[in-house]
């Protein structure tokens, strides 16, 4: 991955960020910095995996690996989610 592929990978992180904290019902309690960190790494972990499977490059817009990193930004916010509200739970 190049320069221009890694600050595109930053500014897709940002997006894939909001979209997995879309579509997670209810109310997560993060932050949005967190939101941004998750998306960011889901992004790059996404690419990793497309690229892997095979499906990184494609003609046209790439549905498939978007769809693999929305998921995994979803999975990141809900389980850094779970991890903050248990620590909130203390007695």
């Amino acid at each position: 991955m190049d320069i221009s592929g890694v600050i595109s990978t930053l500014v897709v992180g940002v997006v894939i960020g909001a979209l997995g904290r879309l579509v997670l019902p209810g109310r997560q309690r993060i932050g949005f910095l967190w939101t941004i960190l998750v998306g960011i790494v889901a992004a790059f972990i996404g690419t990793a995996i497309a690229g892997a499977v095979g499906v990184a490059d494609t003609r046209g817009f790439d549905w498939i690996e978007l769809i693999i990193q929305i998921v995994l930004a979803a999975l990141g916010v809900s389980l850094l989610d779970r991890a903050r509200a248990g620590r909130g739970v203390r007695r």
